[in-house]
């Protein structure tokens, strides 16, 4: 497991079975969003991955003034 900063965002490197999980925290709000790749593609495509799916996740909640719901998952 790596964990490294880029700006404010930290990002976590865990390699699970044959694959990786890449996982991007915004620092200043705590939203998270994760990827699941293939190890033979480089360090920086990964990290990239997840930093497009986190700044589209935190874009869709700004959209939403804020709210969560209105996506997949929910409190069951």
């Amino acid at each position: 497991m790596a964990t490294r900063r880029k700006g404010s965002i930290l990002i976590e490197f865990v390699k699970i079975g044959r694959y990786i999980k890449v996982s991007a925290v915004d620092e200043r709000t705590g939203m998270e969003a994760s990827i699941v790749g293939d190890p033979k593609r480089s360090q920086k495509a990964l990290e990239d991955a997840a930093v497009r799916k986190l700044r589209y996740v935190m874009k869709k909640y700004e959209d939403n003034g804020g709210a969560e719901g209105g996506g997949r998952g929910g409190l069951v």
